[in-house]
């Protein structure tokens, strides 16, 4: 077990507002925390007492987290906010390192910058005392859009450090719903669409032939899975961190429909990262996802990746309707009769295949690459996938059967 320093209690009496202020910055920091908890807290630390700060730190964990994956948010928001030396440089250093030009002196923890944002609260950090006053640019943006609806349409490739963590925050909101799926059971029902012929027949044999009352039936629906297969190579890496936030969301979130999301990277090789991201702290299961994927920002062979996937999962993930989001720009130099056969196979293996490709923001764009020409052929829908406005419009492709994206106008420059 860990040693913990002596606590260093403030001497002006303002323990229980020192602890109110605490439970703040866990809420902000996401922690489901109300009031009620926050007197538990107060009356919790006086009965235990505080003259060790174990002592202290497990009193104030017991009443402020109930999940395990909120131990490491919770870890980290107690040793910035009781006084770790250096806490506010640090915290600074966390959320503005460009601005700031600071190193960090380690590496950064899972929900270590969620607990510093809640703690900062928006404020800014100091003028350096060797900075000197400079020229101030002063930019009228009365007639430009909102900084949310231009964070919408923003390239992630394109983004500063504050935009990417505010896109982070928007993504985290996101969902993906989907229409359950109609089966060929059926069960009872009260509507009258359906007669069900074996169960009025069934019932009337009780009363000697006599029927009294239709029996009706209604199909049996059923959620579909989800499976992401995303490019994690040197020219998607900006792109693919911010799907993967996306992704995250998507497959924490419940009640949108899905029964399984599952999530593959692939660069060089292919890695399940499914179990990664059921982790409910976002920074943790991409820090996760990240140590397995060894193959991050390096070469990409799409089609190998392709093959592994339907040869060692696609029975296991595609049954019973599957969407499959297939996130990459399709620049692969490997064979490309292999990427259009496997691109091919795995189609076929799941309801509907949709491709999304950051190069389709570009205005010009035209499918010239080796790999794009094998892919398109074999794909439902084409659409774009580097923009929070783009990830956003993926519910129209998904639950739409015809919806097509520029897959046919760009299929016809191919065959021209």
């Amino acid at each position: 077990m860990a040693t913990y320093a002596p606590l260093d209690i403030p001497e002006d009496g303002k323990l229980a507002h020192n602890i109110a202020h605490f439970a703040r910055a866990l809420r902000k920091a996401g922690l489901p925390i109300g009031p009620g908890r926050t007197l538990d807290a107060v009356k919790a630390v006086a009965a235990a007492g505080f003259d060790q700060r174990e002592d202290f730190y497990f009193t104030l964990q017991a009443i402020f987290v109930s999940r395990p994956e909120e131990r490491a948010l919770f870890a980290q928001v107690f040793r910035l906010f009781w006084r770790d030396p250096r806490y506010l440089d640090h915290m600074m250093s966390l959320m503005l390192p460009q601005i700031q030009g600071v190193q960090e002196d380690r590496v950064a923890q899972a929900a270590e910058k969620r607990a510093a944002e809640a703690l900062l609260d928006g404020q800014l950090p100091p003028r350096p005392k060797d900075d000197q006053e400079g020229d101030q640019i002063e930019i009228d943006a009365s007639a430009t859009m909102s900084a949310e609806e231009r964070l919408k349409t923003l390239d992630f490739e394109q983004m500063s450090a504050a935009e990417i963590a505010e896109a982070r925050r928007m993504l985290a909101k996101l969902s993906l719903p989907v229409q359950p799926l109609k089966t060929r059971r059926s069960a009872p029902s009260s509507l009258t669409a359906r007669i069900d012929a074996r169960r009025t027949l069934r019932e009337a044999m009780r009363t000697g032939g006599e029927i009294a009352n239709l029996a009706h039936k209604a199909p049996v629906t059923r959620w579909p899975n989800l499976v992401v297969l995303c490019d994690i190579s040197g020219s998607m890496a900006d792109y693919s961190r911010m799907v993967l936030h996306f992704v995250h969301a998507v497959a924490n979130r419940k009640g949108q429909g899905w029964a399984r999301v599952h999530a593959f990277t692939f660069g060089t090789r292919l890695t399940n990262i499914t179990r990664h991201l059921r982790a409910r702290d976002v920074d943790a299961a991409l820090r996760a996802a990240g140590s397995e994927a060894q193959d991050w920002s390096g070469g990409t062979r799409i089609g190998q990746s392709l093959h592994a996937f339907n040869r060692d999962w696609s029975r296991r993930v595609l049954g019973q309707g599957a969407v499959v989001l297939l996130i990459t720009d399709g620049l692969d130099r490997d064979d490309t009769a292999l990427l259009a056969k496997e691109t091919e196979r795995l189609h076929l293996s799941c309801r509907r295949l949709i491709w999304l490709n950051p190069l389709l923001r570009w205005t010009g764009f035209a499918p010239k690459a080796a790999g794009i020409r094998a892919i398109l052929p074999h794909v439902d829908s084409f659409r774009a996938g580097h923009s929070i406005a783009s990830l956003e419009a993926l519910g129209q492709a998904i639950s739409e059967k015809g919806d097509r994206g520029e897959r046919d106008r760009l299929l016809a420059l191919v065959r021209s």
